[in-house]
């Protein structure tokens, strides 16, 4: 089974990491096939486990050895990625310099209940989709800043998350079945 890997905070300041080390460590846990699309922790693998949770944890168990820090693991495979992509989210979302789509990829179960669509406190981040384990969110840039995923983005959808921009999740998924064919 092919899996890509979305690691959370790979090279963001005072956690630099080099894409070929990190393709060592998926290689010496015995996974086949291991590349790295872009610099941001998107590794995609293959392995006979199909365990996502087993599977999951032992990524993230050797990553925190290495790295000395936890590191969320949230695994996907390209059928899934298909799907998300199909759901073509954004597509009532009208896109301006000071406005972000974004996918953020969670371990956990998103809340099916969620009263969508949610806007944070600071007016900087709306939810305004999800599909079981990934949450559809606007960035709406203030002073040309991002929003930070501390706090309304944690509380709501969980601190073991990661994000990417939508347009980011396209190129990973053509990355990911480009290698895999």
């Amino acid at each position: 089974m092919l899996y890509i890997a979305f690691l959370r905070g790979m090279n963001v300041p005072g956690r630099s990491v080099k894409m070929e080390y990190l393709r060592g460590l998926f290689t010496e846990m015995g996974f086949d096939s291991v590349r790295s699309y872009i610099q941001s922790g998107n590794v995609f693998f293959e392995s006979d486990e199909t365990d996502r949770a087993v599977l999951g944890a032992r990524v993230r168990e050797r990553l925190t050895e290495e790295l000395g820090y936890e590191v969320a693991v949230c695994l996907r495979t390209v059928p899934e990625l298909e799907a998300l992509i199909a759901l073509d989210p954004f597509k009532k979302v009208t896109v301006t310099d000071d406005l972000r789509c974004c996918v953020v990829f969670t371990t956990e179960r998103i809340d099916p209940e969620l009263a969508l669509p949610m806007l944070s406190p600071k007016k900087d981040m709306e939810i305004i989709g999800i599909s079981g384990y990934d949450a559809f969110v606007v960035w709406y840039l203030i002073n040309g800043r991002a929003p930070a995923a501390k706090g309304f983005q944690e509380r709501v959808l969980g601190h073991d998350a990661t994000t990417r921009f939508f347009h980011t999740v396209v190129k990973i998924l053509a990355a990911a079945k480009k290698g895999a064919a």
